[in-house]
């Protein structure tokens, strides 16, 4: 069974029609780039799974259920939202850290809420599996709860190179460190799937070169199971299990990198391919 499956999806912008019935599947431990020209709804359809932007047509399945269906959107709380935008990791172009917060503070706000969050919502539930009897004991759980998340924020900015850059803010770092901290936020919260928005479109070669080994580290390190929309056809043919090619709205082909890069079926990809080097 795949780990998503995308079906059916359909979204405009006015009148001008974005993506025109997108449909693909990922198992888990997959890499999946896409890739095509500006304009081909490639963003657009990393925003749509990840909640940030609501199509008029389509459903997506995580693990074979049901996790969104446009149909039913207009019913969806913004409480539901968030909980099912917590199944995707999200990377954008532009790296979008807070600068008044230092590299752990930024990697762990998004944890503190979900802790408050979680708390919150199911006080009555953990104070019983834990024996939880007084205000103090639920603050010492909490309490515990957040040094446990500082660990392991740590951890991911160690992972990503960044043991040295704990308490320096985003000022203070390179664009590949300030989008390693990207990459290390987007991982603290253990999405199913992590996602990337031309992670590198912003930095130099060099540091594009930071960023990529983190991200190739990841997949082969990890095992992440992740979708990355790129320029970078080297990286992609590299890493990726599955790559997808978009064109005007739609998905005009799809394959392992050796199908796409070697044996492209259609013109419009040999011509992508030859503009590119």
């Amino acid at each position: 069974m795949a780990l998503l499956e995308v079906k059916n999806v359909y979204k405009k912008f006015g009148k001008t029609e974005v993506l025109k019935g997108i449909d693909f599947s990922l198992n888990k431990g997959e890499v999946l780039s896409i890739i095509g020209s500006s304009g081909s709804g490639k963003t657009t359809l990393l925003r749509c799974i990840n909640f940030l932007e609501t199509p008029e047509q389509g459903e997506y399945y995580i693990n074979g259920e049901l996790l969104f269906d446009a149909k039913l959107a207009a019913t969806y709380k913004e409480s539901e939202i968030r909980k099912k935008r917590l199944k995707f990791g999200m990377v954008f172009q532009s790296f979008n850290l807070f600068p008044q917060y230092s590299a752990l503070d930024n990697v762990m706000l998004a944890l503190k809420l979900q802790i408050k969050e979680d708390i919150k919502t199911n006080k009555d539930l953990i104070c019983k599996e834990n024996n939880i009897k007084t205000r103090h004991q639920l603050a010492a759980y909490k309490e515990k709860l957040l040094k446990e998340a500082e660990e392991n924020a740590i951890d991911i900015l160690t992972k990503v190179g960044l043991k040295e850059k704990l308490n320096s803010y985003p000022c203070e770092l390179s664009g590949g460190q300030q989008q390693r901290v990207a990459i290390a936020r987007a991982l603290a919260l253990s999405p199913e799937i992590l996602c990337f928005d031309e992670p590198t479109s912003a930095l130099d070669p060099e540091m594009s070169g930071e960023v990529l080994n983190v991200i190739r580290n990841l997949a082969v390190d990890t095992g992440k199971t992740m979708i990355i929309v790129t320029h970078e056809m080297n990286f992609a043919r590299d890493v990726s299990d599955k790559i997808i090619f978009m064109s005007d709205g739609v998905i005009l082909e799809e394959g392992t990198p050796k199908d796409i890069f070697e044996n492209p079926k259609f013109d419009r990809t040999k011509e992508f391919l030859n503009s590119i080097g």
